[in-house]
């Protein structure tokens, strides 16, 4: 069983914000292999299928961001899989709007989804995909302001460019190590 969870916060005031890209990924996915992300189960909104001859569940915490390991460790303990099965979509501030950075290991960058997953897990060793959302281009802009406003229309295309890519990423890790996903999508 592989699965695939994307970080953000529930309600419909969250959804076309910068901290949701990771729930996007996860709705292009559901949309991508036929699967209905609507099973409240382990703190989140779940939903399994068959890619390919491979059980996959995909995961959206409904815990709030900051809370994003409770879920993921419920998911872990209910379902009784593997964290090296498993791949974590989520906005990153230091990743160029656009772009996507794979990563199997480190520290959580300032992001508490993050923190809370390595708390919740014991472990900083987990595949993941880095989202570009920039950081703000004026200073002194409140960061927690910045992560929870929408994109712009300017950055409407770059946006949709990357969850597609981001798709690409996960779907392929499916079938290939992550360290060879990591070279495909990382150039």
């Amino acid at each position: 069983m592989k699965w695939i969870a994307g970080l953000g916060n529930p309600g419909a005031a969250y959804q076309g914000t910068r901290h949701n890209v990771g729930f996007m990924v996860v709705d292009a996915l559901a949309e991508r292999f036929g699967i209905r992300v609507t099973q409240s189960k382990c703190k989140a909104l779940i939903g399994e299928g068959n890619v390919r001859g491979t059980k996959v569940v995909l995961i959206k915490p409904m815990t709030y961001m900051n809370l994003s390991g409770e879920a993921i460790r419920s998911f872990l303990d209910y379902f009784k899989a593997d964290l090296a099965d498993g791949l974590i979509i989520y906005d990153d501030l230091d990743t160029e709007i656009g772009k996507i950075r794979l990563r199997y290991k480190g520290g959580p960058g300032g992001h508490n989804g993050i923190k809370s997953i390595i708390q919740h897990t014991g472990t900083q060793t987990f595949n993941r995909i880095r989202m570009g959302i920039s950081r703000p281009s004026h200073p002194g802009v409140n960061i927690a302001d910045y992560v929870l406003s929408n994109f712009s229309k300017d950055e409407r295309d770059k946006l949709a460019a990357m969850v597609e890519r981001a798709c690409d990423a996960a779907e392929y890790a499916l079938d290939a190590p992550f360290e060879e996903t990591m070279a495909k999508f990382n150039r």
